[in-house]
C-alpha cells in the first residue's frame, strides 16, 4: 500500500484505535491479527527465500503483532524462533496472541545467538508506548539484532524510536524495512529515524478512510511529483519581467560562491531575472561562469536601495559572513517590506537581535536554529517538531528546519515534512541552492508557504536524481540541471 499523505501523533492514533474498536465493532486481537497478517504478508513478498525466522518479541501490543507473525510463520512451514525478552503479558490481547502461538507449538527462547542463525530477524519488541530510554535486557536486545547481520523487519517502529519525534531513546534498531499500521507516525520520516526505518511500508488494517476524517493529522507530507501541478504552465505571451526579479544578498570576500549558486538556482526554476548584491572585491566573478546573472558590487547599505526597489523578492544571507558590512546590508534588508528570505550568516545575525514578522522565509539548518532558539543542536534533533513550531513562534513567516526529513512550518499547526532527499546533498553549497529555488518560486508568484514547501520538495528530488552516479562526492552544482528538468511537465518523474 502507498505512503499516505497524513502524518499523525501517538495520541491522535490511540484515538483512531480506540474509535476502531468502540465505534467498529473490531476487537483489539483483530488488530492485532490483521497487523501481524500483513507483517508476515510483506516478509514473504520482500524475503521469498527467507526459510529461518527469529522473532523478538516484548512485553506489550508490538509483542502481540510478533506472537502472530511466528505463529503464521510457523504454520506456513517456516523454522521460527521466538525469541522473548521480559515477561509476556498476563492479561489482554498479547496474553491471547501469545497463546494461540503457543497452542501451535512454535518454540520459545530467551538467547540471542539464534538471531545469528536466522535468514530474517523481526523486531517486535517496543511499540509507539515507549516513552523511556531503553536500557538493560532490551538494550541488549537491540544491541544483538543490530549486531547479528541479517535482514530487520520492525512492526509498526523500529524499537527504541520514538513516534512522536524520530528521536532514539537511548538506543533503536536499524531496519531494513518498516511496515507501520493504521497511520503513518510523524516520527517516522524526520530526523534520526532516517538512519534506523530502511524502506517505510503502511497497512491501515482495513479501517474504513470515513473514520480519519473525523480527526486532524499533525503534520503531512511532500513530494515534488505531489506539489508539480501547482506549478502552473507559462503563458505563451510571457516576458522576463512576469515571471519575477530576485535579488539576493551576500557574496562576501572568498564566499561568492554561495550568492552565486543561489543566483543560478532561482534561474534554474525559471525566475525572470536575478541579480545579486556582493562585495565590491568579488562582484565580478560573479557572472563570469554565468552571464546571465546581474551582479553588483555594493560596498555600503545605501547603495542597496535601487536594487531592493526593482526586486520581487529578497534573499539574504549566502556567503554573507558576520562582518561590519554584512550588519549593515542586513539591517538595510529588514526595512524591506517584500517577500524575504533569510538563511546562513543572516539567520546567526537574526539570532543575536530577533524579530517577528510574516512576509519572510527562513532556512535554518539545526545548528543555526539553535543559535535562533538560544539552545543546543542536539536539543532541536530531540523534537525537529517541536523546534519548528518554536522557531515559527520566535520569529514568524514560514520556517525551513533543514536536515533528513526536512519540515516546513507553514504556520502555528500546518507542518509538512519533505520525503526525499539523501546524504549526499550533506556538502557546501546545498542549502544556497535551496534559498535560490525558493526564491525562483516567490518571484513567479508562489506564496511564500507554497515557495517553501515546493522548492524543498523539488530539491530534495533534484538531489535524488544528481545522486544516481552516487551520494559521495554528489556537488551542489550537480542540482542545476535536474531542477530545470523538473520544473518543465514533459519532463515530469
Amino acid at each position: 500500500m502507498a505512503l499516505p499523505h497524513a502524518l499523525y501523533d501517538v495520541a491522535t492514533l490511540r484515538q483512531l484505535e480506540a474509535m476502531a474498536i468502540t465505534r467498529l465493532g473490531v476487537p483489539g486481537i483483530e488488530l492485532m491479527e490483521r497487523a501481524g497478517r500483513a507483517s508476515f504478508e510483506l516478509a514473504r513478498r520482500q524475503w521469498p527465500a527467507a526459510r529461518r525466522l527469529a522473532i523478538v518479541c516484548g512485553t506489550g501490543n508490538n509483542g502481540g503483532d510478533g506472537y502472530v507473525i511466528a505463529r503464521l510463520a510457523h504454520g506456513a512451514g517456516l523454522k521460527v524462533t521466538m525469541i522473548q525478552c521480559g515477561p509476556v503479558a498476563t492479561t489482554g490481547d498479547a496474553r491471547l496472541a501469545y497463546q494461540r502461538m503457543c497452542d501451535v507449538g512454535v518454540p520459545i527462547s530467551a538467547e540471542f545467538s539464534a538471531l545469528g542463525q536466522a535468514d530474517l530477524c523481526v523486531d517486535a519488541l517496543f511499540g509507539i508506548g515507549l516513552n523511556k530510554p531503553v536500557l538493560g535486557d532490551a538494550a541488549a536486545a537491540v544491541a544483538a539484532i543490530n549486531t547479528a547481520k541479517v535482514p530487520v523487519l520492525s512492526i509498526d517502529i523500529p524499537s527504541g524510536l520514538l513516534a512522536d519525534t524520530g528521536a532514539v531513546a537511548g538506543c533503536a534498531v536499524q531496519a531494513t524495512a518498516t511496515v507501520t499500521f493504521i497511520g503513518l507516525k510523524q516520527g517516522l520520516v524526520t530526523g534520526a529515524a532516517r538512519d534506523h526505518v530502511g524502506q517505510l511500508f503502511f497497512d491501515a488494517l482495513e479501517i474504513p478512510t470515513a473514520l480519519f476524517d473525523e480527526v486532524s493529522p499533525s503534520a503531512t507530507c511532500a513530494t515534488w511529483e505531489m506539489l508539480r501541478p501547482s506549478l502552473a504552465p507559462r503563458p505563451r505571451t510571457a516576458h522576463k519581467g512576469s515571471a519575477g526579479h530576485v535579488l539576493i544578498i551576500g557574496g562576501a570576500h572568498g564566499m561568492s560562491g554561495a550568492a552565486r549558486l543561489a543566483a543560478e538556482a532561482a534561474l534554474r526554476v525559471g525566475a525572470g531575472l536575478v541579480s545579486v548584491a556582493a562585495h565590491p572585491e568579488v562582484a565580478a566573478s560573479i557572472n563570469q561562469g554565468r552571464p546571465e546573472i546581474m551582479a553588483h558590487g555594493i560596498a555600503t547599505a545605501g547603495a542597496l536601495g535601487p536594487l531592493l526597489a526593482r526586486a520581487s523578492v529578497v534573499a539574504i544571507g549566502p556567503g554573507l559572513g558576520q562582518s561590519p558590512w554584512a550588519v549593515e546590508l542586513f539591517s538595510k534588508f529588514r526595512a524591506h517590506p517584500g517577500p524575504l528570505i533569510v538563511d546562513a550568516d543572516a539567520l546567526n545575525l537574526l539570532a543575536s537581535d530577533p524579530e517577528s514578522r510574516e512576509r519572510w522565509v527562513l532556512t535554518p539548518h539545526p545548528g543555526e536554529a539553535a543559535r535562533l532558539l538560544g539552545c543546543d543542536t542536539a536539543d532541536i534533533g530531540q523534537d525537529r517538531f517541536r523546534a519548528a513550531r518554536a522557531l515559527h513562534s520566535r520569529y514568524g513567516g514560514v520556517v525551513v528546519l533543514k536536515g533528513a526529513g526536512t519540515l516546513v512550518q507553514q504556520g502555528p499547526s500546518r507542518t509538512a515534512v519533505i520525503l526525499g532527499g539523501n546524504p549526499g546533498m550533506a556538502s557546501g553549497g546545498m542549502g544556497d541552492v535551496l534559498t535560490g529555488v525558493i526564491a525562483g518560486f516567490i518571484a513567479q508568484g508562489l506564496p511564500s508557504s507554497e515557495a517553501a514547501v515546493a522548492g524543498a520538495a523539488l530539491h530534495a528530488m533534484a538531489g535524488d536524481l544528481a545522486a544516481a552516479a552516487g551520494e559521495r562526492g554528489l556537488l551542489a552544482s550537480d542540482l542545476m540541471p535536474h531542477l530545470r528538468e523538473l520544473v518543465n511537465p514533459r519532463h515530469s518523474h
